[in-house]
């Protein structure tokens, strides 16, 4: 019977139908399997995504350059110019001899403060002290022959009344005596021009001062060079109670410099003092070798602490038709294409050419390419263009205010 007995193929076909629970089951399988590899891909695949779009945006924000800025300084319609100086005393001249001789002595020597009239040297002059004895005897001989020339005219002047002695006699006489009288005056010159030399062996102090050299010893021989020979100083004498600064001016400040301006004095071996001075007198003319302006300062020294010849800087205060603008020096770049600086505007870098005028260390002065209003980088990279963005992290002013 069919439904007891049943054919091998059937028997086979029965064992190989999965039941429907056993296919249910599988496909769950597939379904976990689903669900794990995608928490696998959100729990390992895409931190690493997010990580990398996390470091391209912080690398972008790192590509901008981050700046500090300065603003431009506006200075007094006013400038004050540094030029080098040198100091001078108001009055200094070497002390030379006017007589030959030996030097018999000396009274003062260097650093000496002497007073006007005072005995500095004197000389031993036995040449000159033979001289004005000779010139003395022929005054003598003179003045004898004058008186009896004088005589000799007289007494043909009255012979001649009486017509004892011809008229070319008397004349003879008295032109006789009127040339003895020149030769007496000629002797008499001479005298005093001797004992003026003689009176040359005593050298005094032309003027109150100290005195600043001294080049001659006892015994040394003094020529005055009026021989031929070559003369030498005895002593150098200066003044330092009123001091001489004279300054060489460029010509772009020869018309603002005129007397009457304020002018100071730094040394070196015054730190953080200033000596106050005033322009007294300008040379009007400019020099063609240096194109500058001679100008003197005065400056006064009562105690003497400025010392003559010393180096000095002299604060020149000119005065100016308009204010101009200060700028740190670390706001330069040097370019290719000439000087620049690096404005911020909107968040964008713009290089801008400039024009210097003064140097002043620290800061340079600027005469065109800016206005005051800008916000100029501090130390600008050299990679920086125009138009690039950058990200000002704190703002500063020039010189600490506007």
């Amino acid at each position: 019977m069919r439904t007891e007995q049943q054919t091998e193929p059937e028997k086979n076909a029965a064992f190989s139908e999965p039941p429907p629970r056993r296919a249910g089951g599988r496909w769950w399988l597939v379904l976990v399997a689903v669900v794990v590899l995608a928490a696998i891909v959100i729990f390992a695949v895409l931190p690493r995504i997010q990580a990398r779009a996390t470091l391209k945006t912080e690398t972008a924000e790192m590509a901008i350059p981050t700046v500090s800025v300065a603003h431009p300084k506006h200075t007094a319609p006013a400038e004050e110019v540094v030029l080098p100086a040198s100091v001078q005393a108001y009055i200094d001249s070497p002390i030379y001899a006017r007589t030959n001789g030996y030097l018999k002595r000396w009274t003062v020597d260097i650093g000496a403060h002497v007073k006007t009239g005072q005995l500095l040297a004197e000389i031993d002059t036995p040449e000159v002290d033979q001289q004005l004895h000779q010139s003395r005897a022929d005054l003598a001989t003179a003045e004898a022959n004058v008186h009896l020339a004088q005589i000799t005219a007289e007494r043909y002047s009255g012979l001649l009344k009486t017509d004892s002695v011809s008229k070319q006699d008397a004349d003879n006489a008295e032109s006789d005596y009127t040339a003895k009288k020149t030769i007496v005056q000629s002797s008499q010159a001479n005298v005093k021009r001797l004992e003026d030399l003689q009176s040359f062996q005593k050298i005094y102090a032309p003027f109150d001062g100290v005195i600043t050299a001294r080049n001659t010893d006892i015994g040394a021989l003094i020529d005055p060079g009026s021989s031929g020979g070559t003369r030498t100083e005895l002593f150098h004498i200066a003044q330092p109670g009123r001091l001489r600064v004279y300054v060489n001016v460029p010509e772009a400040y020869s018309q603002a410099a005129k007397p009457g301006l304020t002018a100071d004095l730094t040394l070196t071996e015054f730190p953080g003092r200033r000596f106050q001075g005033q322009l007294v007198r300008t040379a009007d003319a400019i020099d063609p070798a240096t194109r500058t302006l001679l100008v003197e300062i005065a400056v006064n020294n009562p105690s003497g602490e400025l010392l003559t010849g010393a180096y000095a800087e002299v604060h020149l205060k000119l005065p100016s038709p308009k204010s101009s603008l200060i700028l740190p020096v670390d706001t330069l770049i040097f370019r290719s294409e000439g000087l620049r600086v690096v404005v911020v505007n909107n968040g964008k870098a713009e290089l801008r050419p400039i024009t210097l005028g003064h140097d002043f260390g620290s800061e340079v002065e600027v005469v065109a390419g800016l206005t005051g209003d800008e916000a100029v980088v501090i130390n600008p990279p050299d990679s920086i263009e125009t138009g690039q963005e950058v990200r000002v992290v704190a703002a500063s002013q020039a010189g600490g205010g506007q």
